[in-house]
């Protein structure tokens, strides 16, 4: 039994005291201990050793006592398992150097034997468990197919991922199979993060705000619905799209336990949007985390008034920043836990 197990009751929609809180990329770039860890191993081999993983999973954990953990991995060894090359270069991101653009270059791309491929990420959750001690929940993830198709189309990073979009507006059919199995793939591996030990999982639609609401449904949301699908039986499943507002309500009927919600959407509307019965998570600016703690802490205490304390877990509506001070994040964590309603 674990423990603290806030987060999962919120996820179910219980009646707490206060929410439960974590933090979108709280297992890195902000640390010291993390950043001592960087500078001796490369980002791939921090994600493949299970020791290195879970010791920079739980890292925060220790510092700050959030109420869940996130696995430390990244939503690109999807790619990777599916025989797409994929680079982290320093100072420039992840870089795949050939990019998926036809049906000649799609029938290269596998579905994987997911204990094959991707056993040492089973590792790394069977590890961090044995850190944990049942103290927190963990949470596995995945990114979504549209966001992780951004990618392996575009090759790099983008600021519009035009040339993803092409793809899928002038060649549909190799954009559609490649989707399929990207979520084919996930599937495979977020079933068997949770045979591992995951307690819940995190689908990451990053790219989704990209796409005008009528080629979401088509390009984005179908597959995360597959996934949805496949797992909400066995597990919580938390659909977290950024700028994707105006798919809340679609959402909200998916049989997802939550919705993730960036900065950009009032606590109101995104309650009003979701029809007010599904669990809420985010949805603080990770930039506002510069502001003074003290100012922190308010704008956290207001945040959760508005939300309402209960179907509510508390988190930035995006990934911590790399240089967000330590005692700003404190700050955020600490005003969750110190709530009380008013």
């Amino acid at each position: 039994m674990i423990k603290n197990d806030l987060f999962l009751r919120a996820l179910k929609g219980e009646t707490v005291d206060r929410p439960p809180v974590w933090m979108m990329r709280q297992a890195g770039r902000y640390l010291p201990e993390f950043m001592e860890i960087k500078h001796k191993y490369d980002f791939f081999t921090r994600c493949q050793t299970p020791e290195l993983a879970s010791e920079i999973t739980v890292q925060p954990i220790r510092r700050y006592g959030m109420d869940a953990a996130i696995l430390f991995s990244d939503i690109l060894v999807i790619p990777q398992a599916m025989n797409i090359e994929v680079e982290m270069k320093p100072n420039f991101g992840p870089y795949l150097p050939n990019p998926i653009r036809s049906q000649k270059d799609l029938d290269s791309v596998i579905i994987p034997d997911i204990q094959d491929s991707l056993g040492y990420v089973m590792d790394a959750i069977k590890a961090t468990k044995e850190k944990l001690n049942d103290e927190i929940p963990l949470i596995g993830f995945a990114g979504s197919p549209w966001t992780i198709l951004c990618y392996c189309v575009q090759g790099q990073g983008s600021k519009n991922f035009d040339k993803a979009k092409e793809l899928c507006f002038t060649n549909p059919v190799v954009a559609h199979s490649l989707l399929q199995k990207i979520t084919d793939t996930t599937i495979a591996y977020l079933k068997a993060k949770v045979e591992a030990g995951v307690d819940a999982v995190q689908v990451f639609d990053s790219w989704g705000g990209m796409l005008s609401p009528t080629d979401y449904q088509e390009f984005s949301w179908q597959y995360i619905q597959q996934i949805i699908d496949a797992l909400k039986d066995i597990t919580p499943v938390i659909a977290f799209g950024k700028g994707c507002w105006f798919a809340l309500n679609e959402m909200s009927k998916s049989g997802a336990s939550a919705l993730g919600v960036d900065w950009t959407c009032s606590p109101r509307n995104a309650r009003y949007l979701s029809g007010g019965q599904i669990t809420l998570q985010g949805n603080f600016d990770p930039t506002r985390l510069f502001s003074p703690p003290a100012t922190i802490k308010k704008m956290v205490h207001k945040m959760i008034d508005e939300f309402g304390k209960d179907r509510l877990v508390v988190n930035l509506g995006h990934g911590i920043l790399p240089n967000i001070p330590l005692d700003h994040a404190k700050a955020f964590i600490d005003a969750v836990k110190e709530y009380k309603a008013s």
